[in-house]
C-alpha cells in the first residue's frame, strides 16, 4: 500500500513539471444564428472564433492554459437566446462572443451578468445593449445605431435637403426605431419628410405604398427594414419608374437584397460599418481565413476581435473572473485584427464607425470609390 501511494505522489509531480504535461482549459462560447436567414452571419462568427482559440492556443493560450469552444445557435430569438445562455452557463464557459442580433444578445446578457460571465457582442448595434446593461460586464465590438441614425440624418438634411423625402419602417422594433432616430436628426438640422409610412413585414405586393409615393413626388426614400421587404419595394419603384434614391440601413448590406431586387438594387445607399478588410491589422487572419475556406467578413473579425481582446484582458487580470476581466476591458487598450480597441464607461468599443455603402453590379462598394 505504501508504494501505490509514494508510486501515485510521483506521477502527480512528473504530471506537474514534465513540459507538455496536461493543463486546465477555459471553456469559452460563440453565440449566434448559426442556422435561418442569418446563418450566414452565424458562420462568420463560428469562422472568427475558431481561428481566435487557434491563433491563441498556439502562443500558449490564455494563461497557459488552451482555449476550447462551444458553438451555440440562438436562432436571433430572445427564448432561445435565454435557453442557450443557460446551457452554456451549465458547461462553466467563461466568456461568450454573442450575440449577434439585439434580441437575443439583451436578454442574454441577464443570464451572462448573474453567472459572472463577461459578454462581447461582434454585432449588436441597437443603444439599449449597453445604455441599460445588466451588469459590468457587457461590452460590444461594434457601432451603435444612434450612430447610424446621425449619419443618415446629415445625408438627407444636407445633401437631400432639397427633395421630398419619405420615410418607409417595417413597424419592427429595428425598422421603427432606426427611422425614429434618422427623423430625430433631421429635424434637428431643420428638415422634415414630406411623408411617413410603416408596412407589414412579409408582403409581397408593394405597389400601392409605391404608388403613394409617386403622388407625392418623392425624390429619396429612407427605409428602415430587411432585405426581402426592401428588394420588393425597390423593384416596385423601378417598375412604377420611381427614380427616388433609396437610402438604408445596415441590413441590407447583404446578398439577399441584391438577390431579391436584382440590377433594381443599384444606387441604393446603405450606412454601414467601415469594411474590416480594408484594416491592414486584418491581412494576416483574413489570409488564414480565407486559405481555410472559412469566410473572412465583417462578423468573422469582429468575433476574432472579441476574443482577442478578452483573452488579452484575461491575461492583465490573471484569472477569468468576470470583475477582473471587466475591470480591465475598461482600463485597457487591446491589439485586435480591428487595430487597437478601448472600451468606455459604457462598454461601447471605439471600432470603425459607419460609412456611406453604395450597391453596384451585384456588392455594396464603398461610396466614390472606383
Amino acid at each position: 500500500m505504501r508504494y501505490l501511494q509514494l508510486a501515485a505522489s510521483a506521477a502527480v509531480l512528473v504530471s506537474c513539471i514534465l513540459p507538455g504535461a496536461a493543463s486546465a482549459e477555459i471553456p469559452i462560447a460563440v453565440a449566434g444564428p448559426m442556422k435561418g436567414q442569418f446563418a450566414e452571419f452565424g458562420a462568420q462568427m463560428q469562422a472568427g472564433a475558431e481561428q481566435a482559440i487557434a491563433d491563441i492556443n498556439a502562443a500558449g493560450g490564455v494563461n497557459g492554459e488552451p482555449l476550447v469552444l462551444e458553438i451555440a445557435d440562438d436562432n436571433c430569438d430572445a427564448e432561445t437566446a435565454r435557453a442557450v445562455a443557460n446551457q452554456l452557463v451549465g458547461k462553466g464557459v467563461r466568456f461568450v462572443a454573442g450575440h449577434l442580433c439585439f434580441a437575443a444578445s439583451i436578454p442574454a446578457s441577464d443570464v451572462y451578468s448573474n453567472a459572472g460571465i463577461v459578454q462581447i457582442s461582434p454585432g449588436t448595434t441597437l443603444p439599449a445593449y449597453t445604455d441599460e446593461r445588466p451588469g459590468e460586464g457587457v461590452f460590444r465590438m461594434a457601432p451603435r445605431d444612434d450612430q447610424q441614425a446621425r449619419l443618415a440624418g446629415r445625408l438627407l438634411a444636407q445633401e437631400f435637403g432639397g427633395e421630398r423625402i419619405a420615410i418607409l419602417h417595417d413597424k419592427t422594433v429595428y425598422g421603427k426605431g432606426l427611422t425614429d432616430a434618422v427623423k430625430s436628426v433631421m429635424t434637428e438640422l431643420g428638415t422634415t419628410e414630406s411623408i411617413a409610412l410603416g408596412f407589414d413585414a412579409g408582403d409581397d405586393d408593394y405597389r400601392y405604398l409605391v404608388s403613394q409615393l409617386a403622388l407625392e413626388d418623392i425624390g429619396v426614400v429612407y427605409l428602415g427594414g430587411y432585405p426581402p421587404e426592401a428588394g420588393l419595394i425597390k423593384l416596385e419603384m423601378e417598375r412604377q419608374d420611381l427614380g427616388a434614391v433609396l437610402v438604408a440601413g445596415d441590413a441590407l448590406v447583404t446578398e439577399d437584397y441584391w438577390s431579391v431586387a436584382g440590377p433594381a438594387a443599384n444606387g441604393t445607399l446603405l450606412s454601414y460599418p467601415l469594411n474590416p478588410r480594408d484594416i491592414p491589422a486584418a491581412r494576416t487572419v483574413i489570409s488564414a481565413l480565407e486559405e481555410a475556406g472559412k469566410p473572412a467578413d465583417r462578423y468573422a473579425l469582429t468575433t476574432y476581435a472579441a476574443v482577442q481582446a478578452w483573452a488579452q484582458a484575461a491575461e492583465a487580470a490573471g484569472g477569468t473572473a468576470l470583475e477582473e476581466v471587466s475591470a480591465a476591458l475598461d482600463q485597457g487598450t487591446f491589439d485586435t485584427v480591428l487595430g487597437p480597441v478601448s472600451f468606455d464607461e459604457n462598454g461601447d468599443s471605439n471600432v470603425p464607425g459607419y460609412v456611406w455603402y453604395e450597391w453596384r453590379d451585384g456588392g455594396p462598394r464603398l461610396r466614390g470609390a472606383q
